[in-house]
């Protein structure tokens, strides 16, 4: 008589890891973060017999411009590397004082009256 091996049907349990809904690339995490954004916020402060030696404080934020013009933060408007309204102020303001000095240095010479 010939034993022929049992089949056993094994069912497989799911693991606890693929039930949760995960993100299908960089992308798509990157665009929430984006979206709703990040604040990271610490103070290291190094202190010797109560009396405070250094205090380092660091604020990051990391959003979208769209969110970050929300919320009232707009710096890089006003920044001459990375507007060209900037750009054109800083270089009227360069050329201005290149005027006064020209100016205050001509009117200081005997004889120019």
């Amino acid at each position: 008589m010939s034993q022929e091996p049992e089949l056993v049907a094994r069912r497989e349990r799911p693991s606890p890891y693929s039930a949760r809904p995960e993100p299908s690339n960089l992308a798509d995490i990157l665009e929430r973060v984006l979206d709703k954004g990040i604040i990271i916020a610490g103070d290291i402060r190094v202190n010797l017999l109560d009396i405070e030696l250094l205090t380092v404080k660091i604020r990051l934020l990391i959003v979208s411009v769209d969110k970050a013009a929300e919320m009232g933060i707009d710096w890089w408007k006003n920044d001459p590397m990375l507007s060209t309204s900037a750009q054109e102020v800083a270089e009227e303001n360069r050329r201005l004082r290149e005027r006064i000095e020209e100016l205050e240095s001509g009117a200081g010479e005997p004889g120019d009256e």
